[in-house]
C-alpha cells in the first residue's frame, strides 16, 4: 500500500525522524490511535514541527482560564467561517469529545448561534467571530464586553491567541490541501 503524503505538497517527512518527533508521533498513536496529517504535514522540517508544535501545545493545551472545550468550540467557529475542512473535521470531533454532545459540534461548523451556549460561551465566540472577519474593528467595548461576563484579560489574550493561531492553520491547510484523517469523521458520533 503506497502512502499518501498529508497535503497536495511534495514534502515528505525527514527521514529518518529525529527521535523527539518520532516520540511525539509515537504519543498521538498512544492517546489517539493515530498521527493527525497536521503533525505528520509539518514533519518534512523538524524546526517547522517544533515551532507549530509548541504553538499548538501553548494556546490549546497549557494553563488557562479558558476550558479546553472552549479553545475547541473557538476553533471550531473560526475554521467554520474560514471554510477549512481540515480543522473543522478534527475539532469538531474534539468538540464532540469534550461535551459528550454529538450535535454541538456540528451547530458550532453549521451556525453556532443555534447551540445552546451560555453568556460566557455567546461571548467569547462573538469576540472569536469578529476578529477573523474585522480584527481591525476590535474596540474597547468588545473587550469590555468579555471582561463583564467572567474573562480576565489573562482569558481575552487566550481568546485572541486561539483565534489567530487558527486563523493561521485555516489558511496553511487549506492553501496545502491539507486533509483530516478519516479516523475523525466517525468518532463521538
Amino acid at each position: 500500500m503506497t502512502k499518501t503524503l498529508p497535503t497536495a505538497l511534495n514534502l515528505p517527512p525527514v527521514d529518518p525522524l529525529p527521535d523527539h518527533i518520532a516520540r511525539y508521533f509515537a504519543i498521538c498513536d498512544d492517546k489517539i490511535g493515530f498521527v493527525p496529517n497536521v503533525l505528520a504535514a509539518y514533519a518534512f522540517d523538524a524546526a517547522k514541527f517544533d515551532a507549530f508544535s509548541a504553538m499548538y501545545n501553548d494556546v490549546m493545551l497549557a494553563n488557562s482560564g479558558l476550558s479546553k472545550l472552549e479553545r475547541e468550540m473557538i476553533a471550531v467557529v473560526v475554521s467554520s467561517i474560514n471554510k477549512c475542512f481540515y480543522c473543522l473535521t478534527a475539532h469538531g470531533q474534539a468538540v464532540r469529545a469534550l461535551s459528550e454532545d454529538p450535535k454541538l459540534g456540528e451547530m458550532l461548523i453549521m451556525n453556532w448561534r443555534a447551540a445552546d451556549l451560555n453568556v460566557r460561551q455567546t461571548a467569547m465566540l462573538i469576540f472569536a467571530e469578529k476578529i477573523t472577519t474585522a480584527s481591525s474593528e476590535t474596540t474597547e467595548i468588545d473587550r469590555q464586553t468579555l471582561r463583564d461576563v467572567g474573562f480576565s484579560d489573562r482569558d481575552i489574550w487566550d481568546i485572541t491567541s486561539v483565534t489567530g493561531f487558527f486563523n493561521m492553520t485555516n489558511r496553511m491547510a487549506s492553501a496545502t490541501d491539507m486533509r483530516p484523517n478519516d479516523n475523525y469523521h466517525s468518532q463521538n458520533r
